[in-house]
């Protein structure tokens, strides 16, 4: 799978949860040579669980498939900027490389807030892109809250 195709689908991934009323975050975990390994929406109203998060669900169905807790030479896929859990969880995994779309000057923690990954205290740094429509990744949340406060 190419880059362009994984962060397709997970704008796809983010789609699927907002039409399951989740806030619209979606991931897909790809190995080192473009497998896919796990892919993901938010599920935090439906598990009934503050840390599902597209990339928590992604990272640990990628951590069962390959049987190791360590996500070496692995890319991440998420429409949204992480927040400051992923960042942790995705620090921790050992994932390689993160790439995502739109920016979370609210919520995000990679360029924003807390910059996770520049902190002394962050044991492993992934590489960080960016790519995909941050626009329409933007809008997609956009019109989630939109609907939500009318």
């Amino acid at each position: 799978m190419t880059d362009d195709e994984a962060i397709a689908l997970a704008m796809q991934e983010a789609q699927a949860a907002a039409m399951r009323s989740e806030v619209p975050v979606g991931a897909v975990l790809l190995s080192r040579d473009g497998e896919l390994l796990a892919q993901s929406g938010n599920q935090i109203v439906e598990l009934k669980d503050p840390t599902a998060h597209a990339e928590i669900l992604t990272l640990r169905a990628g951590a069962a498939k390959l049987e190791n807790e360590r996500l070496l030479g692995t890319s991440l896929f998420v429409s949204l900027e992480p927040c400051a859990m992923c960042s942790g969880a995705i620090s921790l995994a050992r994932v390689s490389r993160v790439v995502f779309a739109a920016e979370d000057p609210k919520g995000g923690a990679v360029l924003h807030g807390p910059k996770f990954f520049e902190q002394p205290t962050c044991h492993h740094r992934p590489i960080i892109e960016r790519l995909g429509d941050p626009e329409a990744a933007g809008a997609m949340l956009k019109e989630f809250f939109r609907i939500r406060r009318s």
